[in-house]
């Protein structure tokens, strides 16, 4: 019997603590006003909030900057990868180019989703069955302040990058200055847009960055290319770099070039001779050089054993129309992915 009543006696005791551990649980699982109506707790004049749901917090955290940025109009996918651009050129050395001091940390600090600058996740709640709610806001106020102080310090980079002599200006370097410029403007105009929603219209002109790009696509337009060639056969390597350089805009080189492509091919027998069958090999170097720097600015080359044939002189013409050939399918893409990475000297 007392067994039995210390049992039951302990089974009290211990449903009594349970109850009151999870009292306090039950208080907070209550679901929260905001999840409903974002702005119970923010004032719509003062404030943009969002609700986004998922099932991780980091999910529902995203769904929420989502839903903020819905505000604005803004085409997310597209705004992370202009960002991720814009943040891979900071890294590169943007920060170079504006006076502001701050500049750099405020880059740093920023969340990908660099167009939500200012935002900030408030409160998170758990439903008790795996789904996880977030709210995000954004201070009108606070946000008028970043963003024009960001188009601030971004327009001030561009003035510095298209700053320049004209014999600077139709070169690499200001080729790349200009595409630099381009990410900067996109990055400005989508802050403008930004706050237009939020009332406070940025006040002067504003550039997108497609006419930036168009004056870089001028300037490749304006700086000639020489490609001198030994030991060529019949001008055919010289017209499969020529080929590469006008697919991209250059221009025919001019008396002394700045920017010249010297280009050596070499020819000999294989070898390892099967009877009644030639072979020849081709090796190739080509070097583009600013002869002003006096410095290799896109090394490129190969070597190749062509096709077998009856005759030594056809080997070798089989040799260089695989070379050719190779040229044409590579140098092109080698050439754009060099100037689409470079980076402006300051």
């Amino acid at each position: 019997m007392f067994r039995i009543g210390f049992t039951a006696l302990a089974a009290c005791f211990l449903g009594l603590c349970l109850f009151l551990a999870s009292a306090p649980l039950a208080a907070q699982s209550a679901q929260p006003a905001w999840v409903r109506n974002p702005h119970a707790g923010h004032n719509r004049l003062a404030y943009v909030a969002a609700v986004g749901s998922g099932n991780s917090r980091q999910a529902a955290e995203r769904d929420a900057l989502r839903g903020i940025a819905g505000v604005f109009g803004l085409n997310i996918r597209a705004a992370e990868e202009i960002t991720m651009l814009y943040q891979e050129m900071v890294v590169d050395g943007a920060t170079a180019w504006t006076q502001q001091a701050e500049y750099r940390s405020i880059i740093e600090t920023s969340i990908v989703m660099d167009n939500l600058m200012g935002a900030s996740v408030h409160s998170a709640w758990e439903d008790g069955r795996g789904t996880f709610f977030v709210l995000a806001v954004l201070n009108r106020a606070t946000a008028v302040l970043l963003y024009s102080d960001r188009i601030r310090a971004n327009q001030d980079i561009i003035r510095n990058l298209t700053t320049m002599p004209d014999a600077q200006r139709f070169s690499f370097d200001g080729f790349s200055r200009y595409r630099f410029a381009a990410v900067f403007a996109d990055m400005s105009f989508a802050y403008s847009e930004i706050l237009v929603v939020l009332g406070a219209p940025w006040a002067g002109p504003l550039r997108r960055g497609e006419w930036f790009l168009q004056r870089s696509q001028e300037i490749l337009s304006e700086i000639p290319i020489g490609i001198n060639v030994r030991n060529d056969r019949g001008g055919r390597v010289q017209g499969a770099f020529a080929g590469a350089f006008a697919g991209l805009g250059f221009r025919s080189a001019g008396v002394n070039p700045r920017f010249v492509l010297d280009v050596n091919v070499n020819t000999w027998r294989d070898e390892h001779l099967v009877p009644g069958v030639e072979f020849a090999w081709v090796e190739l170097s080509a070097n583009l050089t600013d002869t002003h720097a006096r410095a290799v600015l896109l090394p490129y080359g190969f070597n190749l054993r062509g096709s077998g044939h009856f005759t030594m002189a056809g080997a070798e013409n089989l040799a260089f129309n695989d070379a050719v050939q190779r040229i044409d399918r590579e140098y092109g893409n080698m050439l754009a992915d060099y100037l689409a990475r470079l980076i402006p000297r300051r």
